[in-house]
């Protein structure tokens, strides 16, 4: 059946929105090029999107054209206000951005283990109000986490995971609770697989798997152009993953006798130690700091450090690519970023030994900030999915 009128201008909108995030301020007339709508129709959705204050005329196209058609519109960026939060055990990042996605300020804090809950959590809301409040992003329209653990995929909520604080799954009702703004969570291996996708070393695959190398390890799947989550939200949780190397098996409670024990943080950092090698830096980047260093030596003990480090790792990119065949392993976080090329090249070269899989092994490009990027991602997209849709849900 054909569309209703209606629906046929929230497509047209939507769509006309869409390109001017993409391609940047546009005309009317590149609009209907790149649309294929008449000019009356560009006319229309151009005073729509005008009046409901979605765009507006930022220039004009070209200094020897004048008038209403070298008119240039660009999305209102300042139509509504975003939060990122990357949360860690140790602390919290928070980015404030605008519509578009533009950094407008930026800050950070670390919260001590022996922090209590509440004043753990009041800390962090705190250091929000008064991040968007020194950007002049208040009041905030969305608010992306990224957060280690488990999303229940009926709830969307951050579940309860022994090893975790507490603090992480108070932190999201508490924002709900203090700010005007819609609040959603996502795990942080899954928000760094869509910024790897949309602005990183994934940016040409539909479907890949990334691998996190950083205090902890994860893996994010991501299939036909989809983020694959599981029964349970735990799709990837591959520290768990039993393999050989380790002293023990891991427990439903603990993944130290997982591939944890062999790609973690600290696991890494022994791990060099036995070749003379030091991490110094605090947990969650020492690892990345004598990988870093090995890489730029890379010969003797550093060496022979990262072929033994590629030779753990390996195991479980292998049974990743034995169960889902994903055609590309992106090794992230810190520890994927700091081995680079160098490191990727190694464990594709054992990967080819182990798997008759075709597999590419690609570098992280966004490290440790893929997270953040990840969250503001979302954010984004969601503020856009609710405002760029029919008058009648804005």
């Amino acid at each position: 059946m054909p569309a209703s009128p209606s629906t046929a201008r929230a497509i047209n909108d939507r769509l006309a929105l869409r390109l001017l995030q993409q391609e940047g301020p546009l005309t009317a007339g590149r609009l209907k090029q790149l649309t294929g709508l008449s000019r009356p129709t560009v006319a229309d959705l151009v005073e729509r999107l005008m009046a409901a204050g979605l765009i507006e005329v930022v220039g004009e196209s070209g200094e020897q054209r004048r008038g209403p058609n070298a008119r240039l519109y660009g999305i209102v960026a300042d139509r509504a206000h975003l939060a990122a939060l990357d949360v860690r055990t140790e602390g919290v990042t928070v980015v404030i951005s605008d519509l578009l996605g533009t950094e407008l300020g930026r800050a950070s804090l670390p919260i001590a283990d022996d922090t209590g809950t509440g004043p753990a959590v009041e800390q962090a809301v705190a250091l929000v109000e008064r991040a968007a409040k020194e950007a002049g992003a208040d009041p905030l329209h969305t608010v992306g986490i990224g957060a280690p653990g488990l999303i229940d995929p009926a709830t969307g909520e951050l579940r309860d995971s022994s090893g975790l604080p507490e603090w992480h799954r108070r932190l999201v009702a508490a924002l709900g609770d203090r700010l005007p703004a819609r609040v959603i969570v996502e795990n942080e291996t899954n928000l760094a697989a869509l910024a790897e996708q949309r602005d990183g070393a994934a940016h040409d695959r539909d479907t890949f798997v990334l691998l996190w190398l950083g205090l902890g390890t994860g893996a994010a799947v991501v299939l036909d152009g989809r983020l694959r989550r599981g029964a349970s939200g735990g799709t990837g949780e591959i520290g768990f993953l039993p393999v050989p190397g380790t002293a023990a098996l891991p427990s439903a409670t603990d993944c130290a006798g997982g591939f944890h024990s062999l790609g973690g943080d600290a696991a890494v950092v022994a791990l060099a130690g036995e070749y003379g090698l030091v991490g110094e830096g605090e947990a969650g980047v020492r690892a990345a700091t004598v990988v870093r260093e090995a890489v730029a030596g890379e010969a003797g003990a550093a060496s022979r450090f990262l072929d033994s480090l590629a030779d753990r790792l390996t195991i479980g990119v292998a049974s990743v690519v034995a169960v889902l065949d994903p055609g590309c392993v992106v090794l992230g976080g810190e520890v994927g970023q700091a081995g680079g090329a160098v490191l990727a090249a190694r464990v594709a070269e054992r990967l080819g030994r182990m798997s008759p899989l075709p597999t590419e092994v690609r570098a992280s490009a966004l490290g440790g900030g893929a997270v953040l990027r990840g969250a503001l991602l979302m954010a984004r997209d969601a503020a856009q999915d609710e405002l760029f849709g029919p008058p009648s849900s804005r």
